[in-house]
């Protein structure tokens, strides 16, 4: 699509919210749009992007940092990017939402009970237990945001219905246009 504006879809929530499902889902949903795509995973990110950080403040910020920084160079070049972390404090999000300036926050919203029951990695039991220290929501504040453009709520919805959400937000925000409809 010649001269399509990017912009990033930041996705902010707990471990096990449903942030790569959903980024999923809507890269799938945008792609199928016509519009270039790029899905920034936290854990991808990690391993690859901020190999040997840690999970101090200071750590999780230039985390995301790194983040915002490859964001806004993919957008820069018209793609929608995607970003799908736990980024827990509101400080870094505002500043990566300065440094992007096309930047559309989702709050990936679901009560930390249920996240601990879908874990399938142990994690958060492990951190219940004292063995993960500086988990977020469990032993490390997650600040949740506080104008953030939508929220959805995924202990109640469908990854299909917060998809479906975001998009109709987003064509709000005049940052997609509405779905194709062909005459039968």
């Amino acid at each position: 699509m010649g001269g399509q504006r990017g912009f990033v879809v930041w996705l902010t929530g707990l471990s096990g919210a449903g942030k790569s499902t959903i980024a999923t889902g809507l890269a799938a949903e945008l792609q199928g749009r016509g519009y270039p795509v790029e899905v920034l995973d936290g854990d991808e990110v990690r391993q690859h992007l901020s190999k040997g950080l840690g999970f101090s403040r200071a750590d999780r910020n230039t985390n995301v940092e790194r983040i915002a920084y490859v964001a806004k160079l993919l957008a820069k070049h018209g793609v929608v990017v995607i970003t799908a972390a736990i980024s827990p404090y509101r400080e870094a999000r505002a500043r990566a939402r300065q440094e992007i300036g096309e930047f559309v926050e989702v709050y990936v919203n679901c009560p930390l009970e249920v996240c601990a029951a879908r874990d399938v990695k142990g994690l958060y039991k492990k951190a219940m237990a004292g063995e993960i220290p500086a988990f977020t929501g469990v032993s490390d504040p997650y600040e949740e945001p506080e104008q953030p453009e939508i929220t959805v709520f995924t202990d109640r919805e469908t990854p299909a219905e917060s998809v479906t959400r975001i998009v109709r937000q987003l064509e709000e925000m005049q940052y997609v246009r509405g779905a194709v409809v062909e005459a039968v």
